[in-house]
Formats: structure tokens, sequence, C-alpha cells
């Protein structure tokens, strides 16, 4: 077992406050073996030493809400400048022809970019499905063991078509027992319970809007039945709330409530539109809530106020959400954004005394989607956590004259890891995806994204 010294990093954040790894870290097999001040030597024999005198060493970046399949339609015209009904259902259309094959590119090309901004472990919400998709979470189960990403797959569904009331077409919706008997497959061929696992299996209808309250109720008994996480859109505009007024006679957060979702097992994306009573109710109940900064002002939908939701006590993270609502899968950048929407926010409040710090905001991406994912040896850097790491060169032009490091690293705009290790592994190495062709990535991919264009 080789055991690492990554030495002197010019700066530390060990996803809750800056300068306790300033020495470097102890890296043996998959685990932090030791964490060093600054001028602590190591107590254990090292094998390789790493020089990180010129980077920032945090822990590695989690994203928590995306939709990788996405990718394939970026900036797609018949969805520009469109709030989210209007945007989801120009696309619906599109993403009604995806094929295993283009599920499986659009994974890679998202991993692979993820990982290049700093993201070690990254959640996926897959919902759309037909015929043609008979084995999507498990292609994407293959492409991440290729790319070495750690991951927690959800089974997306969606059985309320526009028939019904819903918003999604008929054809791409589908029976209960088909969602829920594929959801205990996936669970039993793939998800693993215990401590650095790799892949991991969530629940995850899609919407109030798309989804039956029946399908609802019983993927959360589910989940508890195999412990398991359980994911939803929630509270991302006004539409979604006047649908469930309607439909219901309930907010969303109610709506919820009476399903059964409105616990420690669930977490949500989005999460604007809550009052203050919600924000505590779910901050009692142990909830998550995946703030999505990017997607959110693309598609005009609001502000999570994170801030507060934090000091509820609900679990935040950060979430690029889906490549065609934001649209990349940088999270180093989604930390930036953070900041400044949140910023933003609080420059409408009567007092500014408390401002949302570049600190608040790298701690959502580390320890706070580490506690939101119920993951505890991830996003820190602790003797006994997982050895993923994340390291940044400040020696670009947008960061000359900076003071702070860290500081220096979000405000200035970072957004390449210089190199990135997932499970002890490195897996970006000199900016570089390690054993991956990029330009022939990019051209698989984009010639599946026209196959899919051309389909419509």
């Amino acid at each position: 077992m080789t055991t690492t010294w990554i030495r002197n990093p010019c700066a530390s954040f060990d996803g809750q406050v800056p300068g306790r790894a300033d020495g470097g870290l102890i890296i043996s097999g998959n685990t932090i073996a030791q964490v060093l001040a600054a001028g602590e030597t190591p107590s254990h024999p090292i094998d390789v030493t790493i020089d990180a005198s010129d980077m920032v060493l945090l822990p590695g970046l989690i994203n928590t809400h995306h939709h990788f399949y996405q990718t394939l339609t970026r900036a797609h015209k018949s969805a520009l400048n469109k709030p989210l009904f209007a945007w989801l259902t120009a696309l619906y259309p599109l993403w009604a022809n995806l094929t295993n094959d283009m599920v499986e590119i659009a994974t890679e090309l998202a991993l692979a970019e993820l990982m290049l901004s700093g993201c070690t472990t990254t959640t996926d919400h897959h919902y759309v499905f037909s015929d043609q998709l008979d084995e999507a979470i498990d292609r994407q189960v293959h492409a991440a063991d290729r790319l070495g990403m750690r991951v927690v797959l959800t089974r997306g569904s969606m059985s309320l078509g526009q028939s019904s009331g819903g918003l999604p077409p008929d054809h791409i919706v589908q029976a209960e027992q088909t969602i829920l008997d594929e959801c205990e497959r996936l669970i039993r061929d793939h998800h693993q319970s215990t401590p650095f696992a790799m892949t991991q299996i969530a629940l995850a209808p899609c919407s109030p809007f798309s989804v039956t309250a029946e399908l609802m109720q019983a993927c959360a008994t589910l989940a508890d039945e195999h412990d398991v996480l359980l994911h939803t859109h929630l509270a991302e505009t006004h539409d979604e709330t006047e649908f469930c007024l309607q439909h219901s006679g309930l907010r969303p957060v109610d709506y919820l409530q009476q399903l059964g979702w409105i616990n420690s097992k669930a977490w949500f994306a989005h999460g604007i539109h809550f009052d203050s009573q919600e924000i505590k109710r779910l901050g009692s109940a142990g909830c998550g809530v995946s703030h999505c900064p990017s997607s959110n002002m693309i598609l005009a939908s609001g502000i999570c106020p994170a801030a507060a939701l934090e000091a509820a006590g609900v679990n935040v993270g950060l979430g690029v959400d889906g490549s065609a609502s934001n649209d990349c899968s940088n999270l180093i950048q989604e930390v930036r954004q953070a900041l400044l929407i949140q910023r933003l926010a609080e420059s409408q409040e009567a007092s500014t005394d408390n401002l949302t710090s570049h600190l608040d905001a790298l701690r959502w991406a580390t320890q706070g989607g580490a506690n939101l994912l119920h993951r505890s040896e991830l996003g820190r850097l602790v003797p006994g956590a997982a050895a993923d790491i994340a390291l940044f060169k400040l020696d670009q032009l947008r960061f000359s004259g900076s003071d702070d490091p860290l500081a220096a690293l979000i405000l200035s705009g970072a957004h390449r890891a210089e190199a990135v290790m997932i499970n002890g592994q490195w897996r970006i190495q000199h900016g570089a995806l390690v054993n991956t062709d990029l330009g022939e990535l990019m051209a698989r991919h984009q010639q599946q994204a026209r196959k899919l264009w051309a389909a419509l």
C-alpha cells in the first residue's frame, strides 16, 4: 500500500475551516491517514512526496443534483429564453428519443467535465424513460466505473402524463409497478451500502407535476425498506406551487409531508419558494436541499435561501443541475455562483452584517454535500476520511495580484483542477484526465447529440 505525502499546499480548506491542512495530507491506500498543520512532518513512512506549494488543497467537491443526459441538448434553440414549464415542454419531445447509447456517452462526458472541475462525487437524476431505455442506469454504473467516479445514481420516474393532468407527454410516462420493480432491481444489482461505496442508488420520482401521489408514497415506502435515499425537485417555481394547490389543495411541502417525504432520507433540488415555517420544518426533519444557482438564474426561477436553510438545520449542498439549463457541469464555477447569488439576496435585507462568504459556499460544496448524502467519510480532510481530494493552481492571469489563495480561488473564478484523486487513485493529473482521450470522447458525444436532434 503506497503512502503519499501531499506536502505544504499554499492554502487548504478541510470542509469546514481553512488552514488545518496547510502542512498537507498523508494518503495511505484509499484513506487519509494523517492531516498536517503548517510546519508538521509525517509520523508515517513516506513512499511518494508531492510538492503542493503552488496549489490550493480541498476535499473533493460533491455535486448533489444533475441530469447527465441533458449534455446532449445544451443551448438547444427550441428551449432558449423560456421559464421551466415552457422549457420542459419544448425539450420533452427530444428527450423521448434517447437511447441507451446516448445516455451512456452523455454520462461519460458529464463525469469527465465534473472531474476536471474538482468534483469527486456526483449524483444524477435520470427520469426520462421510453421503450428504448431498458438499461440506462446500468450503462451509467458502467461509465462511472470506467472513469473511476464516485456516484449516487437515482432511478427517476414520471407517471403522471398530460392526459391525467401532468406536464410530460403520455408516451414518456411509465406504469407505476414497472417503475417500482425497476427500482428494486437496481438497488439489488448496484447499491453498495458499505463505507467508501463507489456506487449507490437512490429513488427519485421527478416532481409533483409529473408523478402521482401513489407513486411518491410507494417510493418513500420502498426507500425505507431498503435504506436508500429519496430525491425529487421541490419548490423550484411559482408554477409548481400553483399546480400543487390546484391538484391537491396543498403547498408543495405540505403535499410531500402528507406522502411521507419530509424526513432525513430525502433531499430536494432547488428549494427556492419555501416560507419561513416550511424552512423550519425541513430543518427539524433533517432534510437536504441542493442549491442550483446557475440553473435557477437561467430559467428565472428565483433564489434558494441557502443560508437560511442551513441555519435552520437543513443539509445544504450544491448542484450544477442539468446541462440543458446550466449549460455546463463545472462545480467549482457553481461555488462562485452560489456565493454571488446569496450576496444578491442579502442585498435586499435590512442588515448586511453577516454576509455569506466564500468559505460558506465551499462548505456547501464539500461537507454540506456529504451530510446531505449521509456520507460522513466524504467532503472532509480528516484522518479516516476517503482519499478524495482536489488541487487547484493559481497560475493564470485571473489570479495575479491576489492575496488570500482560498478567496481568490472562488472570487477570481477557478474553473479547472490541476489534480484530482478519487478513492486514493489519481484521476486528473496536470489538468488532464488520466487515460481518457477528450477529443475522441467529445466526437462520440457530438455524434450522438446530432442523432438525437435528427430524431425529432
